[in-house]
């Protein structure tokens, strides 16, 4: 998400005090909301202000989605004020907002007004579960709530502060507390709000960093433009990657193949470097190249080598396929351990344990053996079954634990033979199928084949979702001899694959199939 704020008055002054200051936080587990509202109050109470917070847990998303409000009031006679415990719709202040989904649910929810709130929001994403639940692209649309805060909210400062945060070794919390401070919206120098920072006792230079990094930001930009544009989901290619056997990988992508491909295959091959070894990135190349020379025998230079640009993003994700392998090396990595930890807002002293529930089935373990042991397990099915029954059961496995560390450990070591194994050379040979029949449609079907190396985005995930998956691609292509002739048949390939990701049982896709037969 691109920067976007939108200010008005930025220095016209506080909020009136005829009656209690009410600020609104909504903040996600790990995103230091709760450090947030106790900053404010503690600023408030330091200038003499009388405050109150309140927080009431939600599950929003992941771990949660909280809102913090404070009411706060300068003293007056020696009187105590009585606060209210819950934000009242239509009557708030300023509403924060860590993400930008839960600054549209503040709107929904009816705390932001047009004549009232000042809206302080990060335009950064973190996918709710249903969001990611979707066998298709079922990530919410930012420019609705871009465009329902431009008209909801009576001022708005709305960017990208969560990577700000990041860039300064910070949390987004102090990001936040440092735009609250540029607003003017609360009647404090920008001393105090460093002060209260200094107070805290830990990560204070990183918190300051990012506070008067955010403070500068909306005292140097008042005013840019909207945007609504998503980031680019890959890499540029660059001159080098730092790395000897990336380097040639780099440099074999600048020599054989078209530049409008670079970024892509640049992605691919450094994704499949991390999921295996810069060989097997080798061997995507071969095999795109390949397929780059078909493309370009089929006067793909016309067409600015779409089937080059689409094999270079699918043939990735096919080879980089969901096995147990993977999901034990992905769970095990350093680099997962120190973000749950920063997710669950974790303390230097404290230790922090992750169950995770698998449930493996007998068909993922022979995939996993070599394939010869794997085949001649599956052609004895008494004996398969017998060790399906012990495999087959749900499992609550702490990964913080030495045992089960271990374990996956040992089974992320595989990786090494994972060429040998039996999912691997059903994963070829499915491959293999499915760019056979996306290549001989180039001289008849351009177009047709194009989409259908686009079928590949239907095949994700392990286990029950991957052989969903599976059949949804089967029955997808079932239709390719119908359409193979037809002038709209790249069209009602496309119409296909987007009804199979609809829905999880097919229902629509059974529709369009049945639509597609009567053509």
């Amino acid at each position: 998400m691109n920067e976007h704020v939108k200010m008005s008055d930025l220095g016209a002054g506080r909020l009136s005090t005829d009656k209690p200051l009410s600020l609104a936080i909504l903040a996600m587990g790990g995103q230091g909301g709760g450090v947030l509202a106790d900053w404010i109050v503690g600023l408030a109470e330091a200038e003499g202000w009388m405050a109150q917070t309140t927080s009431v847990p939600g599950v929003a998303q992941r771990t949660g989605a909280t809102i913090y409000y404070i009411e706060m009031l300068p003293a007056r006679d020696g009187h105590e004020p009585i606060f209210s415990l819950m934000p009242t719709p239509g009557d708030v202040d300023v509403v924060m907002a860590a993400e930008l989904m839960e600054a549209g649910r503040s709107v929904l929810r009816g705390l932001v007004t047009p004549d009232k709130t000042l809206l302080i929001a990060s335009t950064h994403r973190s996918f709710a579960v249903a969001e990611k639940e979707k066998p298709g692209d079922g990530i919410g649309n930012p420019e609705v709530v871009v465009d329902a805060t431009d008209f909801a909210a009576k001022r708005t400062i709305a960017f990208d502060m969560e990577a700000l945060a990041v860039r300064n070794g910070s949390v987004i919390s102090a990001s936040m507390f440092g735009v609250l401070a540029a607003s003017g919206a609360l009647p404090f120098a920008k001393q105090a709000f460093e002060a209260m920072i200094r107070a805290g006792g830990k990560g204070i230079e990183p918190s300051l960093k990012a506070f008067n990094a955010a403070f500068e930001r909306v005292k140097e930009k008042p005013r840019d433009a909207v945007s609504a544009t998503p980031p680019k989901h890959f890499d540029a290619l660059p001159e080098t990657a730092g790395h000897p056997a990336l380097d040639r990988l780099v440099n074999r992508i600048r020599s054989e193949f078209p530049e409008v491909a670079w970024p892509l295959l640049f992605a691919g091959a450094k994704k499949l470097t991390d999921y295996q070894d810069p060989a097997y990135a080798d061997e995507y190349l071969s095999r795109v190249a390949a397929l780059h020379a078909l493309d370009r025998k089929a006067g793909g230079a016309d067409k600015d080598f779409a089937f080059t640009v689409q094999a270079a993003k699918y043939v990735a994700v096919a080879m980089a396929y969901d096995d147990v392998i993977r999901v034990a090396d992905l769970k095990v990595r350093g680099s997962r351990f120190e973000r749950v930890r920063k997710e669950v807002g974790a303390k230097d002293d404290q230790i922090v344990y992750m169950t995770e529930y698998m449930h493996p089935r007998m068909d993922e373990v022979c995939g996993t053996m070599p394939k010869a042991m794997g085949l001649w397990i599956e052609s004895r099915p008494r004996l398969f079954e017998r060790l399906d029954g012990f495999i087959n059961k749900g499992r609550r496995v702490k990964t913080g634990t030495l045992f089960w560390f271990l374990g996956l450990y040992t089974v992320s070591a595989l990786r090494r033979i994972r060429r040998g194994t039996l999912r691997h050379a059903r994963e070829v040979e499915h491959r293999e199928a499915w760019l056979t029949a996306a290549s001989n449609l180039l001289a008849v079907n351009y177009d047709l084949a194009v989409e259908v190396l686009g079928n590949r985005r239907l095949v994700k995930g392990y286990s029950d979702t991957h052989a969903r998956g599976l059949s949804k691609f089967d029955r997808v292509m079932s239709a390719l001899p119908l359409l193979r002739n037809r002038e709209d048949g790249a069209a009602w390939m496309r119409r296909l694959r987007q009804a199979a990701l609809l829905d999880e049982k097919g229902a629509a896709l059974d529709g369009a199939l049945k639509t597609v037969e009567t053509l």
